[in-house]
């Protein structure tokens, strides 16, 4: 029978609140399963496998932009917003939070490849806010964390990689920004109240992987990695729902935004119960992004002495 797994924050993320009445009930008879590794990425590979532990989700985008990833390596160049600070600089925002148009791209991009045509580089924007440098395939590339990991930290935490690899990339991050600080572009957005693009985020580099596996048929999600994997292993895309309906019912659920417990527990994990529990669904999993996930199976309904549970934390 089918099984729908919803992919959810770490419990932390739930903060103090706690779950009452039904929903506790049902997640105390549910089965805790072992923990896992915790993490972003971590919890992506626990549904998609790629050949020798690889992560370019540079190709793997690209491939979802532009169809074209095959025979060149790919690093993702994200417009971004860097601000100083009193203890280096911060990375504020980055890609689709910058909320970029196409006259973004077209106005910013010449500026930047007679910079890069010397390090024998070519950048492009199938849209506007995934900007893509494309080189050689045997290219050296730098191990920079994706911008949901980097988001609001010190720079200098994040790019703190001594290789000889990283330090000529960083050099010529910092020509780039000079090129983009200077841009007459920037004035005009900030004239306008838009923030400025004064920088690229640089991550997710490598080749497009001959093939990405998935026990996932159908996935629901808006978040951009996710729906790269997807479009890779095969999977069909939906957009996620206001809550769970058996009419519609992806086999992987990406809720990591969800940040209401009561709303996680009235909409989305009663109706799912409800279905294992009346058969029309055969098993709902919990993942979440600490490691910790939770199984709910139909024989659970006679577990009526286990006391309810009011926390997703183990």
């Amino acid at each position: 029978m089918a099984e729908v797994t919803f992919l959810l924050p770490a419990a932390e993320a739930f903060g103090a609140q706690r779950l009452r009445g039904a929903p506790a009930q049902a997640l105390g008879r549910a089965d805790q399963l072992p923990g896992r590794q915790p993490g972003r990425q971590a919890q992506l590979r626990r549904h998609f496998e790629l050949p020798h532990g690889t992560w370019p989700m540079a190709a793997l985008s690209r491939q979802a932009d532009a169809g074209d990833a095959q025979g060149a390596a790919w690093l993702r160049a994200d417009p971004a917003w860097v601000r100083p600070d009193i203890n280096g600089a911060r990375l504020l925002a980055c890609g689709q939070d910058l909320g970029l148009a196409a006259e973004d791209a077209a106005a910013l991009l010449p500026a930047l490849q007679p910079l890069l045509d010397e390090a024998g580089i070519r950048i492009d924007a199938p849209h506007p806010a995934r900007w893509y440098l494309r080189l050689a395939e045997d290219a050296q590339l730098p191990g920079f964390p994706p911008p949901a990991e980097a988001v609001g930290m010190d720079l200098a935490e994040q790019l703190d990689d001594d290789s000889p690899t990283a330090a000529r990339w960083r050099a010529l991050l910092t020509e780039i920004q000079i090129v983009l600080h200077n841009h007459p572009w920037n004035a005009r957005r900030a004239a306008a109240g838009l923030r400025p693009v004064n920088s690229l985020w640089l991550w997710g580099g490598g080749v497009l992987p001959a093939k990405v596996a998935s026990p996932h048929r159908t996935v629901a999600s808006a978040e951009e990695e996710l729906q790269a994997l997807a479009a890779a292993a095969g999977a069909r895309m939906t957009e996620p729902a206001a809550g769970f309906s058996t009419s519609a019912m992806p086999s992987l659920v990406d809720l990591r935004f969800l940040r209401d417990l009561r709303v996680f527990g009235e909409q989305w994990l009663l109706p799912a119960v409800a279905a294992v529990q009346d058969g029309s669904l055969g098993r709902l999993v919990l993942d979440l992004a600490d490691g910790s996930g939770i199984r709910f199976t139909r024989a659970q309904r006679l577990r009526f002495w286990r006391r309810p549970q009011d926390s997703l934390a183990p």
